[in-house]
């Protein structure tokens, strides 16, 4: 049975004590939580402090991004060796925002995904579409075809160890959110892809909502059979809130 995972997604917020703070809340109400996964992902500059901050709890610490070079004369990058050292266990990649505003595409993905599969981090492999490729019908052949792209890098044996987050982007930040019925529908839509490759690794691979879910929301969304868990992102930054979130799971 998939277990739920319940990821917050900093983005490029937080300072230290604003860490500690709230890492030092998620704790105390997870530890009165059974049967979910909780991860953390704080920017960069607070990697080792949120480490720190949940060495004593069963939160896992995540990454946002990271670059698919090992160490070398890369300026201004983060190795997959480099997260490994600072406790690691997860990390983004292909993030809506990372696509649009940074230039990611899906090789760079792919690329990123082998990288971080060979020194032992789980990817949180973004997936999704915009508006305009909604409303145009293009959303299961954008999707399928981020998702493609990674399967036949990595191959789909390697989905063991990969998270796929949906994320439609038309729903990030602005205060809109799939409905159950569409979240399940694409949920379904990406598990069936999986599963025209392998059966088994498609029923054990889990498939988070990566689009404003709340804790007034969660509830049906995580309700829904193939949706297993959410890539949270501004809930993600008040303790109540992201914990709302977890109680629903």
């Amino acid at each position: 049975m998939r277990k739920t995972l319940i990821a917050g997604n900093w983005k490029m917020n937080g300072r230290k004590a604003m860490a500690v703070e709230l890492c030092s809340d998620i704790v105390k109400g997870f530890s009165e939580l059974k049967g979910i996964d909780v991860a953390i992902c704080p920017p960069f500059t607070l990697l080792d402090t949120v480490h720190e901050a949940i060495a004593d709890s069963a939160c896992m610490l995540g990454a946002q991004d990271m670059d698919l070079h090992d160490d070398g004369a890369y300026t201004g990058q983060v190795s997959a060796g480099m997260l490994k050292d600072c406790g690691c266990e997860l990390v983004i990649l292909g993030h809506s925002e990372r696509r649009t505003l940074y230039g990611e595409t899906d090789r760079s993905v792919t690329d990123k995904t082998e990288v971080a599969l060979k020194n032992g981090i789980r990817p949180i492999v973004c997936v999704g579409e915009t508006r305009e490729e909604r409303e145009g019908g293009q959303v299961e052949s954008v999707v399928a075809g981020q998702l493609r792209s990674v399967i036949d890098g990595v191959g789909i044996d390697s989905f063991a160890d990969v998270i796929i987050a949906y994320e439609p982007v038309w729903a990030i930040g602005t205060g809109l959110t799939a409905t159950p019925e569409q979240a399940q529908t694409m949920h379904a839509f990406i598990r069936n892809l999986l599963a025209d490759r392998d059966r088994e690794t498609a029923s054990a691979c889990r498939l988070l909502y990566g689009g404003s879910m709340k804790a007034d929301n969660a509830a049906d969304l995580l309700g829904c059979p193939d949706i297993d868990g959410g890539l949270i992102g501004g809930a993600s930054l008040a303790a109540e809130d992201f914990l709302g979130i977890c109680k629903a799971a």
